[in-house]
């Protein structure tokens, strides 16, 4: 479990965790200022990073092998979570979507899908560890396909789109990587885009039954905006904040400044990114998105230098969350996306969040932990 004489301490891997903490310092003072004087998001957030920093050392020193043990365990975990989650009392719901498990006697929620992104990092890449040799037979090929298939669908089925989305780019970022042969990849390609443009146009008819009708609605908002302008609204007011940040933003010419993005429905979540173009302008954006940009850089570094192929997937899937992500976060809050509900990863608030996110942090540095050729950048 704790494997001290393979770590090389002397690389430990602070830097990550400083990004980490300065982008989750920026989203709780943003919280902090687009709160109601009844609420206690900051609060909440504040403790919630106290707590997923020293959870993230203390994963990291737990060999990342030791875990990768009990995948099946783990998966099987993760289903009857996702479970619960649908079809039993348990089971939460807000504004139409049931994510969310309620705790008896604490009054507390969590939401099962965000640590559905960690375990099934872990779970393809330990199968596809031991399957590595046999991974472009079809049996193997079909055989992972149903077992990324069942989460993904129960967690589409809550109804989470995004979030199923995220989860079915990630795995499939780890097949390629694990060695997904290009006979096999470039006949999908061929037949694959040709039929999501189909999808496409299909998910936009009338007659359509892929989606139900608020998805299918956020599609055509994106594409046609002036004729939906209700579905539009959130986005439309995210815009405008955008815009009134200007070059520098607002809080760093005048502390005490409104924002205009607190009208902005859930910003402290899905839509921080508005705070921060607001607060901090164009140039502060650019400071965000460079940190992530970082962020990701030394991550791909850690899965580039891992001690074995296990380790490497891990890192890749972890890469590949965190990348589309943030995409899909910005690509929504600046409109080239359909709205969807993705957080901004460690800025926007949400403990069940925050925690998955810390929990994948501990394990990438233990990875980077037993690295070979290890060199700090």
């Amino acid at each position: 479990m704790f494997k001290f004489k393979d770590y090389d301490f002397k690389h430990y891997n602070v830097s990550i965790l400083l990004v980490i903490m300065t982008l989750g310092s920026i989203g709780m003072v943003l919280i902090q200022k687009l709160q109601d004087s009844n609420e206690r998001q900051f609060e909440k957030q504040v403790m919630g990073y106290l707590v997923g920093i020293a959870f993230a050392i203390v994963v990291s020193l737990i060999d990342y092998h030791f875990i990768c043990k009990f995948f099946i365990p783990l998966y099987v975990l993760n289903f009857i979570l996702l479970f619960i989650v649908k079809f039993t009392p348990l089971g939460k719901a807000h504004y139409d979507a049931k994510r969310w498990i309620l705790i008896p006697g604490i009054n507390m929620e969590v939401q099962p899908s965000e640590l559905t992104k960690i375990i099934m990092i872990l779970f393809m890449a330990k199968f596809f560890d031991l399957t590595r040799r046999q991974i472009n037979k079809a049996s193997v090929i079909l055989l992972a396909l149903v077992l990324m298939g069942i989460p993904t669908v129960l967690i589409l089925i809550q109804t989470d789109l995004s979030t199923s989305i995220v989860l079915a780019v990630t795995c499939m970022a780890i097949f390629f990587v694990a060695g997904l042969s290009y006979k096999i990849i470039l006949p999908v390609i061929v037949v694959g885009v040709p039929a999501f443009v189909g999808i496409f146009w299909y998910v936009q008819q009338p007659y359509q039954i892929l989606l139900n009708e608020y998805q299918q609605g956020r599609i055509l908002a994106i594409l046609h905006p002036e004729e939906y302008p209700d579905l539009m609204w959130q986005q439309t007011n995210a815009a405008k904040a955008i815009q009134s940040g200007g070059m520098v933003g607002k809080l760093l010419k005048d502390e005490g400044a409104s924002l205009k993005s607190g009208l902005v429905p859930v910003i402290e979540s899905d839509f921080i990114f508005t705070a921060i173009a607001e607060a901090f302008g164009f140039v502060g954006s650019v400071i965000v998105i460079g940190l992530f940009i970082i962020l990701i850089f030394k991550i791909i570094q850690i899965a580039k230098r891992a001690k074995d192929f296990l380790g490497m997937l891990i890192a890749t899937g972890i890469a590949s969350l965190i990348t589309f992500q943030i995409f899909v976060n910005i690509g929504v809050v600046t409109s080239l996306l359909p709205n969807t509900g993705i957080p901004l990863p460690f800025v926007s608030s949400g403990l069940s969040a925050l925690l998955g996110s810390m929990l994948m942090v501990g394990i990438l540095l233990n990875v980077s932990l037993q690295g070979s050729k290890v060199k700090e950048v």
